[in-house]
């Protein structure tokens, strides 16, 4: 029975995997052709498995900013996790001893935590074994292909690959943004005040750490604030 539920983790969890690993390359080469040494990049992504935290706080080292900033950047960015892992630990067996517990807690992402919750029934450890493991292992593998990748790559390719993230990024807030006017305002307003960051002498002085925090917190409570979700939005 309990093979049986790592099995089927390890299927709910491959379509997660496939997805990770594309993404992972383009990590893999941002992070290398930055100047990153390909085993620093492939350690960041086994031990993180968060995309948006990867990248700022791999930007961050590169750039040379301080403890305190990589920590407060990861923590603003990945804040949500907290709430996830609270959902799911409502979900788990009632047997699940505190170290599979932070196993858990340490896999949970956007696409794990809502499959997890799709569920039914308990969540059983093996289970949460194969669905975490298989992303794991996608994402993970996808940023070893992709800064292997830029070794064999002619130089002129390899640069224009470096704009991928930006990419990326783009294809994910535009569709959002077309439909709802909190994100568009909510993307407006922030890139307004990343150009502010960067253009205003006074603001200039921050360090691209803390301006990402400063960014981050204010922009999200004004939109919420200005923003606020109905209570008919919440219970569809």
């Amino acid at each position: 029975m309990r093979k049986q539920e790592f099995a089927r983790g390890i299927r709910d969890g491959i379509p997660i995997c496939l997805g990770y690993f594309s993404v992972s390359v383009a990590f893999g080469m941002t992070a290398v052709l930055a100047g990153m040494p390909l085993w620093a990049a492939v350690l960041i992504s086994l031990t993180n498995l968060t995309s948006a935290g990867q990248f700022a706080g791999t930007n961050l080292m590169i750039a040379g900013g301080g403890m305190a900033e990589l920590a407060l950047t990861t923590l603003v960015i990945n804040i949500r996790y907290f709430l996830m892992s609270l959902s799911v630990s409502q979900k788990v067996e009632r047997g699940m001893g505190l170290g599979k517990r932070l196993a858990v807690a340490f896999g949970i992402t956007d696409e794990i935590f809502a499959v997890s919750m799709q569920h039914p029934g308990e969540l059983t450890a093996p289970y949460m074994a194969g669905l975490i493991l298989t992303p794991v292992l996608g994402w993970t593998g996808g940023t070893l292909v992709g800064g292997a990748a830029t070794s064999v790559m002619p130089p002129a390719l390899s640069g224009a690959l470096g704009i991928a993230l930006y990419g990326m990024f783009i294809a994910v807030i535009i569709p959002p943004a077309r439909q709802e006017r909190s994100v568009l305002y909510t993307v407006l307003l922030a890139v307004a005040a990343s150009l502010a960051f960067t253009c205003l002498p006074v603001l200039k002085k921050v360090g691209s750490g803390w301006s990402i925090i400063i960014i981050t917190v204010a922009v999200s409570a004004l939109m919420a604030w200005l923003f606020p979700r109905k209570e008919e939005e919440d219970a569809k």
